[in-house]
């Protein structure tokens, strides 16, 4: 059974940093495609970030590009969002997301092409 395990969420001032984790479990296929994506009440989920499989390729949604990076350690099975300059409408619920794909890239900010959900960790900016 693969699982997903997100932690270090919080809360922060604006203009403050902090970096999730993404814990796999169970996997026994290759390595899948990562992506984080975030949910703020009253609003769709949202694609943040992704990285490809061997860590080489990554992608960013345009409100974090410059303030997020997305990284991975293949051997630990933990991939990483780092968030610098963190604003209050960056307040949501993060989730990490695992998909096996021939390209990482290819739709990799829609909800539907994600089998694999963590339950998320809460990330919250005051002003």
């Amino acid at each position: 059974q693969v699982q997903l395990v997100e932690s270090g969420g919080g809360s922060v001032q604006a203009g403050g940093t902090l970096r999730l984790s993404c814990t796999a479990s169970g996997y026994t296929a290759s390595t899948p495609c990562m992506a984080w994506f975030r949910q703020a009440p009253g609003k769709e989920r949202e694609g943040v970030a992704f990285i490809s499989a061997g860590g080489g390729y990554t992608g960013y949604a345009d409100s974090v590009k410059g303030r997020f990076t997305v990284s991975r350690d293949t051997t630990k099975k933990l991939t990483y969002l780092q968030m610098n300059s963190l604003k209050p409408e960056d307040t949501a619920m993060y989730y990490c997301a695992a998909r096996q794909a021939p390209s990482c890239s290819s739709l990799w900010s829609q909800v539907k092409s994600y089998n694999v959900w963590g339950k998320g960790t809460q990330v919250t900016v005051s002003s």
